[in-house]
Formats: structure tokens, sequence, C-alpha cells
């Protein structure tokens, strides 16, 4: 049995042949625009990853600053008051300064005022430690006079001073010294305020009381002089404090006479 061959041209197996490097170069092709296409949309994800984190930091920063701003305003608030009050301060301090001026015109003779007024309430008053207080005043005429000194410092010393004599008049003390007299006497004294001034000899024999209307020392005996006994003892801590039957030595108004000048 004789089969039958199938004898193809040449020239088709040529076309044949064409076509199959025609196709396999359009696969060829087809794979490398698919492998651009690819690397494409990787490096579009890429810009969008990178577009979403700077995204994402951007609004962790505008989170941020939204925060601060709120602390920001919250501490504004607390400070609010006192800026006022330090507005409040700065005025009178300034109003303080323009004034400055005229005070510092008319302050040297305002203190040397202070100072005259403080000798007279000294020559006036009881004269226990007069030669001290005296001598306080006298260093403060000089010290107003030391170009060295500031306004006020001079201003601190009198005000001192005037302090000093001002306590004078709440203290009770006691302390030794001579009795100016015919014969001079070593006693002890005891002032109680500015209400009381006395003195008693060591042996507690002799007392007395000084009265201002007289400008004299009025002799002190029996239940008066162991009253003085008793105060001196109480002055130096060694009684407790008791109520103590005086005579007195500034003239003190009752309430009857201040009622009769009053009517």
């Amino acid at each position: 049995m004789v089969q039958d061959k199938v004898i193809i041209p040449r020239w088709s197996l040529a076309i044949l042949l064409c076509c199959l490097s025609f196709v396999a170069a359009a696969d060829d092709e087809l794979l490398k625009e698919s492998q651009r296409a690819q690397q494409a949309q990787a490096e579009l994800q890429s810009r969008i990853d990178a577009a979403d984190e700077a995204t994402r930091q951007r609004l962790e920063t505008l989170r941020e600053a939204q925060h601060e701003i709120r602390r920001l305003e919250a501490y504004n608030d607390e400070l609010e008051p006192l800026v006022e009050r330090q507005a409040r301060t700065i005025a009178t301090r300034e109003r303080a300064l323009d004034a400055l001026g005229e005070t510092r015109d008319t302050l040297p003779a305002v203190m040397r005022e202070l100072v005259g007024r403080l000798e007279r309430f000294v020559e006036s008053d009881l004269p226990f430690l007069r030669d001290e207080r005296l001598s306080r005043v006298a260093s403060l005429e000089t010290m107003l006079s030391d170009s060295e000194l500031t306004q006020a410092d001079k201003l601190d010393r009198i005000l001192s001073a005037w302090r000093a004599e001002l306590d004078y008049g709440r203290e009770m003390d006691t302390w030794s010294g001579r009795l100016d007299g015919e014969e001079p006497l070593e006693v002890d004294f005891l002032r109680i305020g500015r209400v009381g001034f006395y003195y008693l000899t060591p042996d507690g024999r002799q007392g007395g009381v000084w009265k201002v209307a007289r400008s004299e020392w009025q002799p002190l005996d029996g239940e008066v002089l162991s009253e003085l006994r008793k105060g001196v003892r109480i002055a130096r801590d060694q009684r407790a404090p008791e109520l103590l039957a005086l005579p007195v030595s500034q003239v003190v108004d009752t309430v009857e006479e201040q009622d009769e000048e009053a009517s």
C-alpha cells in the first residue's frame, strides 16, 4: 500500500518560519512591555507609599502643633491675672517714681525735723538714761551732715532711734546708777514704761518716785516702799509678775476729769 505524502512547498515553509519568528518577537515584546508595566506599577506604588508616609508625618506634626497651641492657651489664661497684677504694680511704682523727686527734695528737712522733735521729746520725758538718750540724738545730728551716708541710711537710723524711744514705753527695766543730789547715792533705778520712774537704795531702806509735775524726787516709805522692792525683784526676774500699788510719775487724768473737760 502506498501512503500519500504531503509535500509542502519551500516557499510555504519559509512563510511559516517567518510567522513563527514574528510571533516569537511579538511575545518577547509583550514580555518586555509587561515587565516595564510592572516596574512602573512598582515605582508608582513606592511613590504612593512615600506620599502616605509624608502625609502621616504631616498629620502627626499638625496634631502636635494643635496640642502645643492648646497648652499655650491654657498657660496664657493662667498668666493673665499675674500679668494684670504686675501691670498694676508697675503703674504704682511709676507713680512713686514720679513723686520721688519731690520726696528727695523735702527729705532732708523732714529728717532734721524728726531729729529735733526727738530731742525735744527726750528733754521733756522722764529723766531715765537721759545722758545716753541725748547722746543718741547728738549722734543723729552729726550724721545728718555726713555726705558719705545715703539719704536712706540716714532715715533708717533716725527711725531706729524713734523705735528705741517708743520701746521704752512698753518695757519694765531696772539698772544700777548714781542718784545726783547733795549727797550722791548709788541706787537701783526702776522704770515701768513711761508711767513710773523710781529709785531704791541697795539696802532697800530708801526709795523715791520721780514726779513730772514738780521735776523732783518724792520719797517713798511704808507699804509703798515694800511695793517698790517687789517691783525691782520682778524686773530682775527674781519674782513672778504681779500688780504693783505704786504712785505714778506722770499726771494721769481720771475718767471723771476727762468727762468734766469734755462737758
